[in-house]
């Protein structure tokens, strides 16, 4: 499940942590989707009343999702759980214990407290469709102000501070709570750690991979294993980041990255970033037209070393999977509507770029009496500016202009409908971001599923536009999509994936859905034709 270590650090009167000063975040999460379902909820033996600031009840899950780190105004909240939880963070007066840690969260009497306090059944709980998302929290005294964090909440501060932080507190902030928790195996997206376990990580791999446990309800399920390191598009605009680390890059040491994409070369030239630390390095680039593999070599050179890596694309083509021509004597007694699908969507995400800035520190070197100069001993500092990019989109589902009895949104079955998606993407870094790029269409028909339409991007760029392409089975050559004659009254909802927005920390995506209101078959106006 998660593995513990530490190791105590020091600190100031104005910036310094108490052994045992120590909290666990709780979040309920859905094992398909890694939806968060609960707002977290902080186990504590201690009585935190005194905290100045924190960043509200979020958890890492949401953060990867592309939440921001945001301070929060309202009082701290925690739970004193009946049965105290152990240790959890390492220090110089003792370590804690995995197997503690393990037997604590795995028993029934702390799960079913958890089931109560989330407003979960237990047996709901515990079915297997679920899992229980773990974070270590530190409450340490941070520039005099009691604070309470996360470890991923510690990284996304430092960040903002640009390293101020580490510098005051990195023996607990990037040492002692990140490696407090982090998995064996990977699960929900976060992979197993396999790097330093005795000393401080880097912001990055805070974030990605550090400050975590998960408590498994099936020991039987297999962890997801994605063949491909990213799975794109044919022909779409797409962002490959890489991370970069290890020692300190700066203007002396610059660090270079080569792309070898498709017998192209992108280099990526003055990459920076401070000792312990790391950067996103991106390169924004076209697929081909055709499905295949591609192999994606990456060279980095420089900061004192060099270093050589592979990434794998998948290139896929969504489109050949339209619907079949509908006809009118078409039947499906056995149909039942089916539940609405929701696919991993992410709608924001924010990443950085370190900056170095020269701090000057100068020094009289004495030559003899009254004479000498001065010299710069200065060192390099980095601020990190942060950037971000967020995704809105609506869907809107209507009659075809041609049905002739239809009214508002309610339609005989067997008639068309037509479809508009509008996709709006904002940034403050835009040649790092692209526009939406693509959107498919499932059909409750067909069960959301074998069949679909990849819809036809009608206008581009970060307000882009999408409809239905036009319908080879349409006597009018209409954008339009022919709902079954025999699908039952009541709402008809077609769900669109929205995707293709890439940032340097992933894709942007959406789930969006609209209806009409089925009345009747067409069947009816035809008998109304040929009534005398």
């Amino acid at each position: 499940m998660l593995t513990l270590r530490g190791g105590m650090g020091n600190g100031t009167s104005e910036d310094y942590w108490n052994s045992g000063d120590e909290g666990v975040r709780v979040t309920v999460v859905r094992t398909s989707d890694h939806a968060v379902l609960t707002t977290p909820i902080d186990f504590t033996n201690k009585s935190p009343d005194n905290i100045q600031a924190h960043f509200g009840k979020v958890s890492k899950i949401s953060y990867t999702k592309g939440f921001s780190l945001k301070p929060n105004a309202q009082t701290y909240t925690y739970v004193n759980p009946a049965k105290a939880i152990p240790r959890i963070i390492s220090s110089g007066s003792g370590n804690a214990n995995i197997e503690a840690i393990k037997s604590y969260f795995t028993d029934e009497l702390v799960i079913r407290y958890i089931a109560e306090l989330t407003g979960f059944n237990y047996d709901t709980l515990i079915n297997g469709d679920y899992k229980i998302l773990l974070e270590p929290i530190a409450y340490m005294t941070f520039s005099g102000i009691k604070m309470a964090m996360t470890a991923t909440e510690a990284a996304l501060y430092d960040q903002q501070l640009g390293g101020g932080l580490r510098r005051k507190m990195a023996s607990l902030s990037h040492k002692n709570l990140p490696l407090a928790m982090f998995l064996e195996t990977a699960d929900l997206g976060y992979p197993a750690w396999s790097g330093s376990t005795t000393t401080a990580a880097s912001n990055a791999n805070i974030i990605s991979s550090l400050g975590l446990g998960i408590v498994r309800f099936s020991e039987a399920e297999t962890p997801q294993v994605s063949s491909y390191d990213y799975t794109y598009r044919v022909n779409t605009e797409v962002i490959t980041s890489v991370t970069v680390s290890g020692g300190q890059a700066d203007p002396d040491n610059p660090v270079s990255v080569r792309f070898t994409i498709g017998g192209k070369t992108y280099t990526v030239n003055n990459i920076y970033y401070p000792d312990g630390d790391s950067q996103l390095v991106w390169v924004r680039w076209t697929t081909p037209s055709t499905p295949q593999t591609m192999t994606i070599a990456v060279s980095v050179s420089g900061g004192g070393g060099a270093s050589q890596d592979t990434i794998t694309a998948n290139i896929v083509d969504l489109s050949g999977n339209d619907p079949p021509n509908p006809v009118a004597d078409d039947r499906n007694d056995s149909y039942s509507k089916p539940g609405v699908p929701s696919k991993p969507q992410a709608t924001s995400a924010s990443w950085g770029v370190w900056r170095p800035w020269w701090q000057e520190y100068w020094v009289w070197h004495s030559t003899g009496e009254d004479s000498g100069y001065w010299c710069d001993h200065g060192w390099w500092e980095f601020a990190y500016d942060s950037y971000m990019a967020s995704l809105s989109a609506s869907m809107t589902i209507i009659p075809d202009a041609k049905v002739p009895t239809a009214s508002g949104k309610t339609m005989k079955s067997g008639y068309g409908v037509n479809q508009t998606v509008t996709a709006n993407v904002s940034t403050n870094q835009s040649w790092a971001v692209t526009g939406a790029q693509t959107a498919v269409t499932y059909f409750p028909e067909f069960q959301y599923q074998n069949y679909w339409r990849l819809l036809e991007r009608t206008s581009s760029g970060y307000s882009a536009k999408f409809e239905f392409a036009r319908n080879r089975y349409s006597t009018y050559n209409r954008r339009t999509h022919f709902t079954p004659i025999w699908i039952p009254d009541g709402s008809y909802t077609p769900y669109t994936y929205l995707m293709d927005c890439w940032t340097p920390r992933g894709m942007l995506s959406m789930n969006l859905t609209d209806s009409v209101n089925i009345s009747g078959s067409l069947w009816d106006d035809w008998h109304s034709a040929i009534r005398f």
